[in-house]
């Protein structure tokens, strides 16, 4: 199975003509799609620094490409009612001539929430219910059905449908997230793409965890695309790409004690990359994601789907 590669960019730190070269020049090398972060402070770093609004930077950047698919990783389900996020879906689906995906989480960051007024809710577990009652109205809806709510639930939704659909006939959902009692069930239910992230042993576990889930509900896991998020930096020698990834996270305000303890962050040759990956693909995740921070890396870019990819499907 040839292994597909995405990018997510960092859409904080940035300026739109650096971001905007840097899509171009994604989808000029072939990869499958662009993902932004759903976020309104900055997640690394200093938060009050400068960061672009998920959905506008994907609708400006279905304009300035011809292949990439176009997705949240993740959309922060506390942010908006599922029925405007299925609309927003839609439209990118309609202006990207049918490249949507429509990326979903649970969303964590408090004090987001906090200055801008929005129901956080009463914890992660509750965030995770609305999530799932949400990714189910978001799946009826896409398919053209009618939603309704019925008593108890945090959505009140009254004949619910949408036109026009989605050019799509099945736009699919990503949610993102590992946790086992809520996230990975409505995984399971919901989900056409699961993004996980963490070291080789955490992520077999949650593949098991998953498989379970999915036999509960009666749905074969097959039918979801794993997706492994990690954050690539590559040169031809890893103290080179370590040098790299400083200055990285030095322009995104990020104190390296920040980020010591994240395991994502993969830093050395192309040769070291692959055999770091080969045993997540024996595990079933065919798709890389990764997140690239500002000033984004052309060589990176470049080596990831032009180096790495041969070698893992070489194996």
């Amino acid at each position: 199975m040839t292994t597909k590669f995405g990018i997510l960019l960092w859409n904080q730190s940035t300026d739109w003509p650096s971001y905007a070269a840097a899509v171009h020049r994604i989808d000029e090398l072939g990869y499958e799609h662009l993902w932004a972060w759903d976020h309104l402070y900055a997640i690394f770093g200093d938060p009050y620094q400068p960061i672009f609004e998920g959905w506008a930077s994907l609708v400006g950047s279905a304009g300035i490409t011809k292949r990439l698919r176009l997705g949240l990783l993740v959309g922060a389900n506390t942010f908006r009612n599922p029925g405007l996020q299925a609309k927003l879906a839609t439209t990118l689906d309609h202006i990207s001539d049918g490249r949507a995906i429509l990326g979903v989480g649970g969303a964590w960051m408090e004090p987001e929430h906090t200055a801008h007024g929005i129901n956080f809710g009463s914890g992660f577990g509750q965030r995770l219910d609305w999530l799932d009652e949400s990714a189910g109205a978001i799946r009826e809806i896409l398919d053209g059905k009618s939603v309704t709510s019925g008593a108890g639930g945090h959505y009140q939704f009254d004949d619910l449908s949408q036109q026009p659909r989605p050019i799509q006939a099945h736009l699919p959902i990503m949610i993102g997230g590992s946790g086992e009692k809520k996230t990975l069930r409505t995984v399971a239910r919901y989900a056409d793409m699961w993004n996980g992230m963490g070291p080789l042993d955490f992520m077999r576990h949650k593949v098991e965890v998953l498989r379970r889930h999915c036999e509960d509900v009666g749905r074969d896991p097959a039918a979801i695309e794993f997706t492994l998020g990690i954050k690539a930096t590559i040169r031809d020698t890893e103290a080179e790409a370590d040098r790299v990834w400083k200055a990285a996270m030095e322009h995104n305000r990020t104190p390296l004690a920040d980020v010591a303890d994240d395991s994502t962050f993969w830093n050395g040759t192309a040769e070291q990359l692959a055999e770091k990956l080969a045993p997540y693909l024996e595990l079933g995740f065919h798709t890389v994601i990764s997140e690239q921070p500002a000033p984004y890396d052309d060589e990176t870019l470049e080596r990831l789907i032009g180096e790495v990819g041969p070698l893992v499907d070489k194996g």
